[in-house]
């Protein structure tokens, strides 16, 4: 074979392969769009109806039990965004059950007041949709892992209307240091027909109005300043998380005596302190924080506490959003005290927050130029990368891989703490 011949082939080769990763991605990105559209304007109407009908509180241990036995029934216990991304470092199947039960549950968790976000469990359901997808073109193993791929950039991007989020947190949050670039057009092609569709339900994607100040030595010391804290309490945020629920399985290991327990203390809470700003995603919350510039001193105690007791006692949901809410209302508080403008801190502190607590630089900048526009994009960086590295190897997904040092060029496979 001369070299024209073995050049031909190798570029029919490639063409060959953009062409199926095309035809896949725009599968599972229409199917994760659909899905996920469903998914955000079911969550809505749940959180709607519950604003509508405060009684609801008072359901919401047996509608703990409800969730138990949804997932007893379709035998999907211990089955969460580590089973994704576990799917992903080992080619495991996950199975589509994953899909119907998540989805349930969350609704019912957001219905009755729990704490809980939504983009944890868009992972789940379009890392399903994606792994089915796989099997369904009869992929290899390999192939299967980048339509899982595909998959959980195609609703978290429904569900929140960053696309190029989405591609890249799908991308950098299965092994830190190491990121699959062969999945790049597949997820990015899934991320924005995904998009569409969720524009075609009338779901706008998700902004912030947040003023944004000109780069200044000062400012860059106090926003420096900012993300040592956002990276601490990064940290709290993981250990709650995961501190929370090994405890409570450890000392009620009964499943619906435990979410009967959680959901009594979560009601009791909410009536103490006399505002349901704690149940639900509080997406209202991080607005107030960013626009308005306003949040109450506590506010991301109490609400890194509602979501451990939430996820912890066996109610289901994402951690993203109330990670969101963590960063935006203490960024919001200890910026102001900087001499920070409060709505700007907030949105150092969201992305901040965010970036400490999943260990992904990239997709967190991303996110702030997504969320809040691409002007002195300087300050956000540093915030992550500050962030990023002071937050050490501490993750929400145990099942996260770090496989480089945060702190000089070194091979360590490790998983998140």
């Amino acid at each position: 074979m001369n070299t024209v011949e073995r050049e031909s082939k190798e570029i029919l080769q490639y063409l060959r392969s953009f062409l199926k990763w095309l035809w896949i991605a725009a599968v599972t990105g229409t199917a994760g769009g659909l899905v996920g559209s469903a998914f955000h304007l079911s969550v809505s109407w749940a959180a709607g109806f519950r604003a509508a009908h405060p009684w609801l509180l008072w359901l919401l241990p047996a509608a703990g039990c409800l969730i138990g036995l949804v997932y007893h029934l379709f035998k999907t216990e211990n089955k969460n965004t580590n089973t994704i991304i576990d799917s992903i470092h080992f080619g495991d199947r996950v199975p589509l059950s994953l899909l119907p039960t998540i989805y349930l549950a969350t609704v019912i968790t957001h219905l009755f007041g729990g704490s809980a976000g939504r983009e944890g469990a868009a992972l789940q359901i379009g890392g399903s949709l994606g792994n089915y997808a796989g099997r369904i073109f009869r992929l290899d193993d390999k192939d299967r892992r980048v339509a899982t791929l595909s998959g959980m950039s195609a609703v978290f991007s429904a569900l929140f209307g960053t696309p190029l989020t989405a591609t890249v947190f799908a991308l950098e949050v299965i092994s830190v240091g190491v990121i699959y670039y062969s999945a790049l057009v597949p997820c990015l092609a899934a991320s924005l027909i995904a998009l569409q569709i969720s524009v075609f339900f009338g779901i706008a994607p998700t902004r912030f109005l947040v003023t944004v100040y000109p780069v200044h030595a000062v400012m860059v010391m106090k926003v420096a300043v900012l993300a040592v804290g956002c990276a601490v309490v990064s940290i709290l945020f993981c250990l709650a998380m995961h501190g929370t629920e090994h405890l409570l399985v450890k000392k009620i290991p009964n499943d619906f005596v435990r979410v009967l327990a959680g959901g009594a203390v979560i009601v009791a809470l909410t009536l103490l302190l006399g505002t349901n700003d704690y149940n639900g995603a509080g997406m209202e919350v991080i607005t107030r924080a960013i626009e308005k510039g306003s949040a109450r001193p506590d506010a991301f105690f109490w609400k890194l506490l509602f979501t451990a007791l939430t996820l912890g006692t066996g109610y289901k949901g994402g951690e993203v959003v109330p990670c969101f809410f963590v960063g935006a209302t203490f960024g919001c508080v200890l910026g102001s005290l900087l001499g920070i403008p409060a709505g700007f801190a907030a949105a150092i502190g969201l992305v901040a927050v965010f970036c400490g607590a999943v260990n992904c630089p990239l997709a967190s900048i991303l996110l702030s130029v997504e969320l809040f526009g691409s002007t002195e994009l300087v300050y956000f960086a540093l915030a992550c990368g500050i962030a990023y590295m002071l937050s050490g190897y501490f993750g929400l997904y145990s099942s996260q891989k770090i496989l480089y040092s945060k702190l000089k060029a070194e091979f360590i496979n490790i998983h998140a703490k």
